[in-house]
């Protein structure tokens, strides 16, 4: 069975990128990176993906006259590498509408929150200033509206006493790297299926005991 061919987008340290590398190592899971794309030559994560004998591509956002011509840079380079499924990572980007149909059910985000709680940046500090007890993550198909579309997988992260944003970012991160590799296997084992807003998962487990915080 062929794999699920990935392209990953990175702005920085590339650490999702990571966990989806480490998952790919396995000669059982279903997909492979066959690209690393960033929009800056700095990104982080571009070392290990070389580390890794990925190919990467630097398309540097500031050479393009607007969004709708980097995007388009975007797609052809993902495209010329045969790429299945799109997967960011830390992208820190907002992707044009245009984008976003070309690969829609094709393109994938993770969001340290509980979505639809708490979208766009400092999702940590937006969550800490709500006085949340539980956040987490969410790995989700991408729409044109920022940080929506149907969910895949989410994990749910408690909030402790006298977190910050670097502490609770931390947690969060942990979780991240489980959520991400197995959104992607659902997705390549052809277990996921988006039928309006939401996406369904044939054959999946689920949680049957609540995360609560704080104990009693």
């Amino acid at each position: 069975m062929e794999k699920l061919r990935l392209g990953v987008l990175i702005s920085g340290r590339g650490s999702n990128l990571q966990a989806l590398i480490d998952a790919t190592s396995d000669p059982a899971y279903p997909a492979e990176i066959v690209l690393v794309i960033a929009n800056r030559a700095d990104a982080g994560g571009l070392a290990r993906a070389k580390a890794a004998s990925i190919p990467t591509l630097v398309i540097p956002h500031g050479q393009f006259s607007d969004r709708e011509a980097f995007d388009m840079a975007l797609d052809e380079a993902l495209h010329a590498a045969g790429v299945d499924l799109v997967c960011l990572a830390g992208f820190m980007r907002l992707l044009t509408e245009t984008f976003a149909e070309r690969w829609r059910d094709r393109l994938v985000n993770i969001h340290p929150s509980l979505l639809p709680a708490f979208k766009g940046l400092d999702a940590h500090a937006q969550a800490l200033a709500a006085g949340v007890r539980i956040s987490g993550c969410t790995v989700h198909f991408v729409r044109p509206a920022m940080d929506a579309g149907p969910i895949i997988v989410q994990a749910a992260v408690p909030v402790m006493t006298g977190d910050d944003e670097s502490s609770l970012s931390a947690r969060i991160l942990e979780a991240e790297h489980l959520c991400y590799p197995l959104a992607v296997r659902l997705i390549a084992e052809g277990r996921v299926q988006v039928v309006g807003d939401q996406a369904g998962i044939a054959g999946a487990a689920t949680a049957s005991k609540p995360l609560i915080n704080p104990r009693a």
